[in-house]
């Protein structure tokens, strides 16, 4: 991707990477690539790419297929599932048409049927993923990543040397370090960009497949936006916004906008989007290269995790880094972690870091849109 001269074009850019990938992904398959699709923040990409894969997400964002998931599935379920299972059932997603294996994880109940069903007619490889984070927790999931590894040098016929795995490392290290670069300018007050641009990139980047390449990308537009700040090009002093909660792309990047068209900014996402992704990297000089992959993923903060201290430790230090007015917390219908795990963030926001919370309960239809602005509205205008 190069980088242009004005910013807004290439914010559309990234914008517009998912659907440009689509081809991409077909040209990777042509020149014989493998490809390994994933549906979780705590998927070890490290390993796959050591294995000379390229690696792609695969949740889907859009009430376009869950229909047809509906025939399979229960009405009540999370739609990010729904519209997952439609999307991979109905062959409508290239990423998944060309992944080679689909790797899943046991972080909820609702995702396991999912993948217990979609192996059906596509090989899938489910991780155990342990619920809580101690040491014996550790010793699972290290155990895990290295069944992950052994599989993939079986399938795709490879040797994943220590030297190759270092050096998948540092790429994602180096990739994480720019995109965590690139969020932290939105602790200048005011904001210099706007929170959906932001997201733009953060989202787009990760169906780009040479992540090689876009650590060199974001420092550029990086020095650009810094660039343009100095000369006092800015976005209006407004209540800053943290977004947290389930995972935002498509269809609920309404939330993202009811917070932007409503006299708000967001300064940020804690959800997988955002510095759940990003904040922590591998310990690159680690004697143990294995076990420092496992522990990075394993402290990622969802609220799959119980207890989960880490979601706290890294919300309450966005609070203060990016010196928010406000929380909006983005929760899926029939979420059962989030949706519970939601007391314990509002009592966490409003009573430990004194700032005003919102919950907004939703799903990837568009029939709420009014009902949601009318909310937001409202818990931007009492600030």
């Amino acid at each position: 991707m190069e980088i242009i001269t004005q910013l807004p074009q290439v914010f559309e850019q990234f914008a517009q990477q998912r659907q440009k990938s689509f081809l991409a992904v077909k040209e990777l398959k042509d020149q014989g690539v493998p490809v390994v699709g994933a549906y979780c923040t705590y998927f070890p990409q490290e390993i796959a790419n050591a294995a000379g894969a390229a690696t792609v997400g695969l949740c889907s964002t859009s009430d376009e297929t869950i229909q047809e998931a509906e025939k399979d599935l229960p009405k009540n379920l999370c739609p990010l599932i729904k519209s997952s299972y439609g999307f991979a059932k109905t062959d409508k997603c290239p990423f998944f048409y060309f992944s080679d294996v689909v790797v899943g994880e046991t972080t909820c109940d609702g995702k396991k049927k999912m993948y217990e069903f979609m192996s059906e007619f596509k090989d899938v490889f489910v991780m155990e993923l342990p619920n809580t984070q101690g040491e014996e927790a550790l010793k699972l999931w290290k155990s895990e990543i290295l069944r992950f590894k052994e599989y993939l040098e079986e399938k795709f016929q490879v040797e994943i040397t220590e030297e190759k795995i270092r050096e998948a490392v540092k790429v994602q290290n180096d990739y994480r370090r720019a995109l965590r670069n690139l969020y932290e300018l939105m602790k200048l007050d005011p904001a210099p960009i706007c929170g959906h641009d932001l997201f733009h990139v953060l989202y787009g980047s990760t169906f780009q497949f040479d992540k090689k390449a876009i650590p060199g990308q974001v420092n550029a537009l990086i020095e650009k936006i810094k660039s343009e700040y100095a000369q006092g090009k800015m976005q209006e002093k407004k209540p800053r916004i943290i977004i947290t909660g389930c995972p935002i792309g498509g269809a609920t990047e309404k939330v993202i906008k009811a917070v932007e068209e409503n006299g708000g900014i967001v300064v940020t996402f804690e959800n997988c989007t955002g510095a759940k992704t990003y904040d922590t990297l591998v310990d690159e000089d680690a004697e143990d290269i294995y076990d420092a992959i496992a522990r990075r993923y394993l402290d990622i903060g969802c609220s799959v995790m119980t207890p989960n201290p880490n979601r706290l430790e890294l919300l309450g230090r966005l609070i203060d880094e990016y010196k928010a007015d406000g929380v909006v917390e983005m929760t899926l219908q029939a979420c059962h972690t989030y949706n519970i795990e939601g007391a314990a963030i509002r009592k966490f926001v409003t009573e430990q870091k004194h700032v005003p919370y919102l919950n907004v309960e939703t799903d990837y239809s568009q029939q709420d849109i009014g009902q949601l602005h009318t909310r937001v509205a409202a818990f931007i205008e009492m600030m």
